[in-house]
């Protein structure tokens, strides 16, 4: 079983949302983690979502590619902090350690227009599991890339906004879905 090695292919930096981390497996999204008071806390909380350690060979061999991809990420990450509607499609996410359920769900979450919203049921039914709202609430509650798959943008059928695993909970919620609503008005 290979060990962690303290040197994940990881970047870390402060926006308006406090510390976004996040750590690349190859060219795809391992983990996301944001609203961290320190870049301390934002690099344990990308660790603590990673499917599992990056092997030290896939250190040794990190393609130059990865460090574009890097870049862009953050530099997204960085504007849609600041309020500017920005999609991540072309950005491939880790699946890793995901059911077939569960990467449809992410799938469908990713789907989501910014500025819009879906309930949990809604989302269910668009992969075909209608009834299975709570497994996809399940889901959302697990979602290692959060902001790239939007787990913000699903709420609850009966109203509310219901639970959200960051830092600072349904309050960042609220605060993700303003963001996205004031520039969609503006």
């Amino acid at each position: 079983m290979p060990t962690c090695v303290e040197k994940e292919p990881m970047d870390v930096f402060s926006t308006e949302l406090g510390y976004i981390a996040f750590a690349l497996r190859g060219d795809a999204l391992a983990a996301v983690a944001f609203g961290h008071r320190s870049a301390a806390a934002a690099r344990r909380a990308v660790r603590l979502n990673l499917p599992s350690c990056f092997a030290e060979g896939d250190l040794d061999d990190w393609p130059a590619g990865d460090q574009a991809v890097q870049a862009a990420l953050a530099d997204r990450l960085t504007r849609l902090a600041q309020g500017e509607p920005v999609g991540f499609d072309d950005f491939r996410v880790d699946r890793s350690g995901l059911t077939r359920f569960q990467q449809q769900v992410c799938q469908a979450c990713r789907a989501i227009p910014w500025g819009e919203t879906r309930t949990y049921g809604e989302l269910a039914q668009a992969v075909g599991r209608p009834g299975a709202a709570r497994a996809v609430g399940r889901v959302m509650a697990t979602n290692r890339a959060p902001l790239v798959v939007p787990c913000h943008r699903v709420l609850p059928a009966g109203g509310g906004l219901g639970g959200f695993s960051a830092p600072q909970g349904v309050a960042m919620k609220r605060r993700l879905l303003a963001l996205e609503q004031a520039a969609v008005v503006g």
